[in-house]
């Protein structure tokens, strides 16, 4: 959207066990407004290519009990693993780390939610219970990343339905939506049942 600002503030090399990525850093902003969004794009290979496939993109939204402490009551690190599995098999694609925790409410917010969910509440009846609506991510910043990247057309990695509107509102071409479905678990089956009926999430 021509509303937020987007900066590139740095970029190098980031080896990985999946692989060599670049890393680039952005701030984003609307006009304004205090808040200052932040956001990482790991990037592999050629990915503004106009012809052969498009390259994979993850959109991936930062979990820190789930991608950093292995938290069993969500699916985001076997996520986030899956894709840079996938995105190094093809040996070109695209992750983009959002700092939007918990659904955009923030950590501390998330954690007691997560009491809240302890006493029988699902995720999303413990965001309203708390004030917050079920979702706030606007998934603004995605669609001017892949711009300033040079990105035009992508193969969304993907089981929200509100990520693939946000790119193809911005003018990102969508040639297709590839599922990012990971194993449930005992954990996490209930978190993955609210997401698919009240969320929208496609699961097959």
């Amino acid at each position: 959207m021509s509303s937020f600002v987007l900066t590139k503030k740095a970029e190098a090399e980031l080896p990985t066990q999946w692989g060599v990525f670049r890393i680039h850093g952005f701030e984003g902003s609307v006009p304004g407004e205090p808040r200052v969004d932040t956001a990482v794009a790991l990037v592999m290979g050629d990915v503004t290519s106009t012809t052969g496939t498009a390259p994979l993109l993850r959109i991936h939204s930062q979990c820190l009990t789930g991608d950093v402490l292995g938290s069993l009551r969500c699916d985001c690190r076997q996520q986030l693993e899956k894709a840079m599995s996938m995105i190094a098999e093809e040996g070109k694609g695209i992750l983009i780390y959002e700092q939007q925790e918990g659904r955009g409410i923030g950590l501390m917010a998330k954690l007691q939610a997560y009491a809240l969910q302890d006493q029988g509440r699902d995720t999303v009846q413990a965001n309203e219970d708390l004030g917050y609506e079920a979702d706030l991510r606007l998934f603004q910043m995605p669609a001017e990343i892949l711009k300033q990247l040079g990105v035009k057309r992508v193969r969304l990695l993907s089981n929200n339905p509100q990520k693939l509107q946000s790119l193809v509102s911005a003018g990102i071409e969508v040639t297709e939506r590839v599922p990012c479905e990971v194993e449930p678990h005992s954990f996490s089956k209930d978190y993955l049942k609210t997401k698919k009926e009240k969320m929208g999430h496609l699961f097959s």
